[in-house]
């Protein structure tokens, strides 16, 4: 993992440093806070203008390291020595760790709505329906009608999650530090992964797609589970379009995105990509077959998702089966993945050593464990989550066996 170019960290103190598309996420964008929700180090250490000096010309010493510079290595290990390096190290891998997880490709959040958590107790969310209908006319002098609100609960609660990674002090003195490069970028693909997979579970089981989501009784199964094609999704659509609230109105969907395995990513962008379609127009002029040639109006309403996690999640259909998601902004999202309030973002800890010098004074945690001189780092991630509003989705195995 290379460092992105750091700002002026004038532009950063003044708040005046703006992140553009083009442009990576920097150590300095995070220490400044910029990313809500995240803060690396601790309060008192960090408002100290010396550390943040201090951290700056650390992590640009491990950019030189990453870049084969001999001298920065050598000055980076003469570095460790130093009482104040311990705390830099950590830090520096955190803000490493976090910026390679903001910039690796998040695809969940196309489905599933991001939410947040006090805690490890189970939490309930509510799919709250009333009040949308049409407006009554109300006659002169008469009371304006009453609507009742229904809500149905849903619960979930989030879990810790995390592995160490342990490095014999051998290693470390022989790597020529390329823990720097590998280590937060490993973590931060795993803990995307990991969101990744969690998701998929949510709406895919091993048997096909989730039987208490997606079921008769929720009228959000494609007819007979259809292989993906034009009239398949097309028909996925009509089923997603005619699901009414509770007091029988239509409901109002914005966006939508297909959600396909690797192994139908060439039929679903043929779908999507082609200029036009072939439609069937069952008219009544006798032609079983009339068809109107027509612009391909899906290209600019459905969004392709391809999620590889689908065939291991799903070992009867994952090859096969589909999904259509309305877009989790629309305020009834079909699924939420919730993360613990203060502990968004995946945590990379380092673990002290347990020994003393003979001569007295504590030894840095990269001397290693007293019994094996074993050097151990841990991550850490917390989120759950749990499916909302069956309305919201529709899916088909892909099997076609006319269920």
């Amino acid at each position: 993992m290379t460092l992105a170019t750091q700002p002026d960290l004038s532009l950063v103190e003044s708040g005046s440093w703006v992140a553009t598309a083009d442009q990576p996420v920097t150590a300095a964008q995070i220490y400044a806070g910029e990313h809500v929700g995240y803060q690396v180090g601790r309060p008192g250490r960090d408002a100290n203008p010396k550390y943040r000096e201090a951290l700056m010309r650390c992590m640009d010493l491990i950019e030189a390291v990453q870049s084969g510079n001999p001298y920065a290595a050598l000055k980076l290990r003469e570095a460790m020595t130093t009482s104040d390096f311990p705390h830099l190290f950590g830090d520096a891998l955190d803000r490493m760790l976090y910026g390679a997880y903001q910039q690796a490709p998040v695809r969940w959040d196309l489905i599933a709505r991001r939410g947040t958590v006090r805690d490890f107790r189970p939490v309930k969310r509510f799919a709250v329906d009333g009040a949308e209908a049409v407006l009554p006319e109300v006659a002169e002098e008469s009371e304006y009608p009453a609507a009742a609100l229904s809500e149905t609960p849903y619960t979930y609660a989030v879990t810790k999650r995390g592995r160490r990674v342990p490095m014999s002090w051998e290693t470390w003195l022989n790597g020529d530090l390329g823990q720097f490069r590998d280590l937060p970028q490993r973590l931060a693909n795993a803990a995307r992964k990991t969101e990744e997979k969690f998701v998929t579970q949510l709406y895919a089981t091993p048997t096909g797609p989730n039987p208490a989501y997606f079921n008769a009784g929720n009228n959000n199964v494609v007819p007979g589970n259809p292989p993906l094609s034009v009239t398949a999704l097309q028909d996925a659509l009509t089923v997603m379009g005619e699901q009414v609230d509770e007091e029988g109105e239509p409901i109002y969907v914005e966006g939508i995105t297909l959600v396909v395995p690797r192994s139908l990513e060439v039929t679903g962008r043929n779908i999507l990509n082609s200029i036009d379609v072939w439609a069937a127009t069952g008219g009544g002029d006798g032609m079983a077959n009339n068809q109107l040639r027509i612009n391909n109006w899906m290209r600019d309403q459905v969004t392709l998702l391809v999620n590889p996690w689908l065939p291991i999640v799903d070992t009867t259909s994952g090859n096969d089966a589909w999904y259509v998601f309305a877009s989790p902004n629309s305020g009834r999202p079909a699924l939420e993945i919730g993360f613990l309030i203060g502990h968004e973002a995946p945590e990379i800890w380092m673990k002290s050593a347990n020994a003393v010098r003979v001569g007295g004074g504590a030894v840095a945690p990269e001397m290693g464990d007293f019994d094996s001189d074993t050097i151990q780092w841990r991550i850490r991630h917390v989120l759950g989550g749990s499916t909302i509003d069956h309305r919201m989705a529709v899916a088909s195995s892909g099997l076609g066996d006319g269920s």
